[in-house]
């Protein structure tokens, strides 16, 4: 007879650490448990005996510590026992907690929640407690096509499975809803360690005679196990124990036996089960077999004794042992926003926080590690308190990517690097994993004011300073930066044009205009080029950061200069303004604006008039001010349209004394106008802020001077 035993048999992790937990609290006294620990009997009896108590619901409490099992709770007992202060120890499984993490987040984006697998089972009621009324628990295949033609296709679904269901189950499920269309989001939920038990099962069974299943008849993934074998294998029985004379009598009958255990089956009872076996094969010689083929896994000498003892090995191995600072591969068996577990192969498993796994605080775990991933880490502590394991990829890395820096340092070269945070004095930035100080001097080829617009952008920088000993990087693109703007700016000025529409983000304000990235080059929108309006601070208009749409209207490429305009040429106010305003039309305005020459009248947003001194009265009038206000509302008649040079003249005389329209005017008068208008008498509405816009010593260009003289 040969033996053939599965090395994933037993308690997985999680099991382990819930049993090991209940044992260690049990040494305090005054614990109850939410139901029993794990499906096994011989466990839950040991613990009795030890004074723990089983409760069915938290009527039955009398003050205890009470321990959360592997299945978990309902989410409402959960809420309940912290609203009463009840001490409770949470040994819900890693990959349960997993399945309420789905389920919530189907409930967050109003989606039906679908969960495969026993609605009876503590592990579903504690799942669908996390999700929104009209979920559906879907048990088995005839389930599966009686429920699924009565859901709404328009609806949106997400679909999870209790943690110890078939795999097949669980693929021909995923396969029947993808053949019918459904909005549908799945999520695999199976746990790692029960996908390899149900998998290295299968495969025994389907090579024996005889196959025995170790495990509790209540234990839901143990029943898994034993449909599975008995599918393969005819002979398939499910014990808890193996000291059963008929049950050994049978093993006569079959040269191949084979044997599993579920998750929920202590390690001794496994153990139990092969040194039964190794006596049974040294006490016949029936088959003539040697008993160096007792136990195939792994292959001993014909020493009962020696049998066991490699079984015990095995079960050794499959619990690694660890230290801190070793270096290790896990399997990711759950992510979250903040962390990922690991399975170590150890009887706890690893816990990576997102700071250990990557240095970019916006990183989204979910988008960059997928459940199955292989991640090589290094052990930090063994034990952090709650028994988890925890370990660094970062750490690991950064081991690595110092060797990648020092070789960028000696052989000069440019590596990529991420603006991580602002530190006195400058930035870090993470290249290769590794935290660099870019001192504030380095980052750009010009002066740069506020830091923060560097943060969470990549870069390419020269190493300048490596320590290694002292862990001390100092890196810089101060050099890189003025390259890559000469090219960008040879590149802009080879494609630019007059008139060319180009978007670019506001990078600087200053009194007389604002500039605008164009794409690593600068090109500079005056104040009077903001819009047709009058624009008294540039800050009205813009902030630094805002995008927009400007229009080239000079290049200087000999100076690297380029003049643009936020003007539509499209949105002229002054086009067609003769017929907008003809002569001799009565208009109303507000007077805006006072000079010694005359008062402006805003018109129409982007069209001031000028009342000319001698206009404003039929009397003699020394001030604009002694006969109108800022602000006040007049009728004025347009006495001449100047389309070309944007010049209204308008009179108020005229107005308020319509019989004296013509009136005679005195030689005084005449000169008087003549000196201050010549023949640019009336203000360029919007422009005449700008002294550039006016033709060089003009009578408006000194108007102007006077005007701003004033103001100020």
């Amino acid at each position: 007879m040969k033996v053939i035993a599965a090395k994933s048999a037993g308690f997985c992790s999680g099991v382990a650490w819930a049993v090991e937990t209940a044992y260690k609290a049990a040494e305090n006294g005054n614990l109850v448990t939410l139901g029993p620990v794990i499906h096994n009997r011989q466990v839950t009896d040991d613990l009795e005996r030890l004074g723990v108590r089983i409760i069915e619901n938290l009527e039955e409490w009398n003050g205890e510590t009470i321990l959360v099992r592997c299945h978990g709770v309902p989410l409402s007992m959960e809420l309940e026992m912290q609203s009463r202060g009840i001490s409770f120890i949470d040994c819900t499984c890693p990959w349960v907690k997993r399945v309420h993490h789905y389920a919530a987040k189907s409930k967050e984006e109003g989606r039906i929640l679908i969960v495969l697998g026993d609605n009876m089972h503590p592990e579903i009621k504690g799942i669908v407690s996390h999700a929104a009324t009209g979920y559906r628990v879907i048990k088995n295949e005839w389930m599966l096509a009686s429920v699924v033609p009565l859901l709404d296709t328009t609806e949106r679904y997400t679909l999870v499975a209790q943690t110890t269901l078939r795999r097949s189950f669980f693929d021909s499920t995923v396969k029947f809803f993808q053949s019918r269309n459904f909005d549908l989001v799945v999520h695999d939920t199976i746990c790692n360690a029960t996908t390899e038990r149900q998998k290295e099962a299968e495969e025994i069974s389907k090579t024996v005679d005889i196959m025995i299943v170790l495990g509790d008849i209540h234990s839901a993934n143990t029943q898994k196990l034993f449909e599975i074998c008995k599918h393969n294998c005819a002979k398939t029985f499910l014990t808890q124990t193996i000291n059963d004379k008929e049950l050994q009598d049978s093993f006569k009958s079959g040269k191949m036996v084979g044997i599993t255990a579920g998750a929920s089956t202590p390690p001794s009872i496994t153990k139990e089960a092969l040194l039964v076996m190794s006596d049974l094969i040294n006490n016949d010689n029936t088959e003539g077999m040697e008993a160096a083929n007792a136990v195939e896994q792994p292959k001993t000498s014909n020493n009962a004794q020696s049998n066991v003892q490699s079984f015990e090995e095995m079960l050794d191995e499959s619990f690694v042992t660890l230290h801190t600072g070793d270096v290790v591969k896990g399997t990711v068996i759950q992510v979250t926003d903040n962390e990922i577990t690991v399975n170590l192969g150890y009887k706890s498993d690893g816990i990576i926080t997102k700071g250990e796994y990557i240095d970019d605080p916006n990183a989204v775990l979910m988008e960059l590690v997928k459940l199955g991933d292989v991640i090589e880490v290094q052990v930090m502590r063994v034990n952090d308190g709650d028994g988890n394991v925890l370990v660094s990829k970062r750490r690991l890395d950064a081991q690595t990517n110092y060797k990648l820096i020092e070789q960028a340092f000696n052989e000069k070269e440019a590596v990529t690097g991420r603006v991580m945070d602002l530190v006195k004095g400058g930035l870090i930035a993470s290249i290769f994993g590794v935290r660099v100080f870019v001192p504030s001097s380095q980052i750009s080829s010009r002066y740069v004011e506020d830091l923060s617009v560097f943060k969470g952008k990549e870069f390419k920088f020269n190493i300048l300073e490596f320590d290694r000993s002292k862990r001390r990087t100092v890196a810089g693109r101060k050099e890189l930066a003025a390259l890559e703007q000469k090219e960008r700016r040879e590149e802009l000025f080879a494609t630019l044009e007059v008139g060319q529409q180009i978007t670019g983000a506001v990078s600087r304000i200053t009194d007389f205009g604002a500039f605008v990235d164009l794409g690593g080059v600068d090109g500079l929108v005056h104040i009077s080029e903001l819009a047709w309006k009058r624009v008294r601070k540039v800050s009205d208009m813009l902030s630094v950061g805002d995008e927009v749409t400007v229009t080239v209207i000079d290049i200087n490429s000999e100076k690297n200069k380029i003049s643009l305009t936020l003007k539509d040429a499209g949105n002229n106010p002054w086009n067609n303004i003769a017929e907008k305003y003809p002569i001799g039309s009565l208009v109303e305005g507000k007077v805006v604006r006072m000079a010694t020459f005359g008062a402006f009248v805003n018109l129409e947003e982007g069209i001031d008039g000028l009342v000319h001194i001698s206009q404003i009265s039929s009397k003699h009038v020394d001030k604009p001010e002694d006969e109108l206000t800022i602000g006040q509302i007049v009728t004025v008649k347009v006495t001449d349209v100047n389309e070309e040079n944007r010049k209204i003249s308008l009179s108020k005389k005229a107005v308020d004394s319509p019989a004296d329209e013509e009136p005679a005017e005195s030689e005084e008068q005449v000169k008087e106008q003549s000196e201050d208008s010549a023949s640019n008498e009336v203000e360029i509405v919007g422009e005449a802020e700008n002294v550039n816009e006016a033709e060089p010593n003009t009578q408006v260009e000194s108007n102007e001077a006077d005007e701003n003289k004033t103001e100020s």
